[in-house]
């Protein structure tokens, strides 16, 4: 049980250290060197870490020992553990750097999405969606093969161990991905400070390099939260009592379909609610134009605080029908059907999420870096119909990057702990619909 908060406790000492590289060591010159340098920051904290993890699990575990493995003890080597967690931070990098290839300008799936913009928006929108699901096939079999490698080697412990390892370098993680909101607001003060031009080309460089790692940084929490997921799953089926989950059995796959399809339910609420929230937006600002006299002049200043309690009003109001959705499903298919019915809810909602998040934060992260592209003059002038055309792929990009991709690691993770604290009520009083059915037969 320590063993946990010590590895924990030496991502810590970790990444103390590997701020160290960015600020001390090597020292930033010109905007190219920027995106290069937080990159770096991923690699030298994973090596550290692997080092770290050796240490901890060859220094405070017992060269051999049993853990529960549903119903049988399995005997295990602490260099079994040294693995887990290697993996698990290992395939972390592996989907950072597979996202950063999909959504970084540097590279060519942004580029071409870029260069997609010439013939409009529409085409832009098709290239981006392309990116984004093609951007899921690396990291799913790096998370695949830590799942194969960590239960081979230590059951559902070492699952989630190698979830452990995925986020021990969580505070390198934390900073770049905080770095891009960071550099976005820069940006926009600047351009509202009506600062100098080369102020602006700086901060959305920096901007540009933000979105990437942002999209890095949702990367591991999604694959981390695939892991940990799985081995609350795990946990579920050993607390209901389940002996095994037979996929041809029919009231495990409707929880199959039904849990596939949640994740897509979720997007279209939040997206909706995004979208919504949008449209009461920009009839204030049409409003506030035509009643204020001298706003479009300049010469007058704007209701801010409307605007703002729309954008306030519309974050709380419109996440009570997603998060019911989350809330309700486990207590609904536990109750009314059958606790083997709500473990392939629960598999359903992780195969299908992980995909659909990972798709929608990186289609998200290219529009917004092939707009950032246009706008350093690489193809077309800012302005140009290609321009506009990446602004609307950037609009669509909005929702899926910050609102519907991250937001989906929430709906694994919480269905999974929510079934996992019913588990023993769902075992004794579920499966209502079917008793009520066979009483009646």
């Amino acid at each position: 049980m320590s063993y946990p908060l010590i590895i924990s406790s030496m991502g810590i000492v970790v990444c103390l250290i590997t701020t160290l590289f960015a600020t001390d060591m090597f020292e930033i010159k010109n905007v190219t060197e920027i995106e290069p340098s937080l990159k770096r920051q991923l690699l030298i904290s994973t090596v550290l870490m692997t080092i770290g993890i050796a240490f901890v699990s060859f220094f405070t575990l017992p060269s051999e020992f049993t853990i529960f493995n549903f119903g049988s003890d399995k005997v295990v080597k602490n260099w079994h553990l040294f693995f887990c967690v290697s993996i698990g931070l290992w395939a972390g990098l592996v989907i950072g750097y597979t996202i950063e290839y999909y959504t970084s300008n540097a590279y060519s799936p942004v580029q071409d999405v870029a260069d997609s913009c010439r013939t409009g928006a529409a085409t832009n929108v098709i290239f981006g969606l392309a990116l984004g699901y093609k951007s899921v096939i690396i990291p799913i079999f790096a998370i695949a093969a830590s799942i194969y490698i960590s239960f081979s080697l230590a059951a559902m412990y070492g699952i989630a161990v190698a979830a452990l390892g995925m986020l021990s370098t969580i505070a390198t993680g934390l900073a770049i991905d905080a770095y891009g909101p960071i550099s976005d607001n820069a940006g926009g003060i600047a351009e509202m400070a009506g600062m100098i031009h080369s102020i602006r080309e700086r901060t959305d460089a920096l901007d540009a390099a933000g979105n990437t790692t942002a999209a890095i940084g949702k990367g591991f929490a999604i694959g981390s939260a695939a892991l940990v997921s799985l081995a609350l799953f795990g946990a579920y089926v050993s607390r209901a009592g389940i002996k095994t989950v037979d996929v041809l059995a029919p009231k495990v796959f409707i929880g199959l379909l039904v849990g596939a399809m949640l994740p897509y339910w979720f997007s279209a609420m939040t997206m909706k609610s995004v979208g919504s929230a949008a449209l009461k937006m920009v009839e204030e600002v049409h409003i506030q134009f035509n009643t204020i006299p001298g706003l479009m002049e300049g010469t007058a200043k704007p209701d801010y605080a409307t605007c703002v309690k729309i954008s306030t009003d519309a974050s709380l109001k419109e996440m009570i029908p997603p998060g019911a959705l989350v809330m309700l499903t486990p207590l609904i298919a536990g109750t009314l059907f059958e606790v083997e019915t709500l473990a392939g809810v629960l598999a359903g909602s992780l195969v299908s999420g992980v995909q659909v998040a990972i798709s929608a934060s990186n289609s998200g992260g290219a529009w917004d870096n092939a707009k950032k592209y246009i706008e350093a003059g690489a193809t077309e002038p800012k302005g140009s119909d290609a321009h506009k055309a990446a602004v609307i792929g950037d609009t669509v990009g909005d929702p899926l990057k910050d609102t519907s991709g991250p937001s989906l690691n929430i709906l694994i993770k919480l269905m999974a702990v929510e079934s996992l604290v019913f588990a023993p009520f769902f075992a004794t009083h579920g499966g209502l619909l079917f008793k009520l059915l066979l009483i009646k037969h």
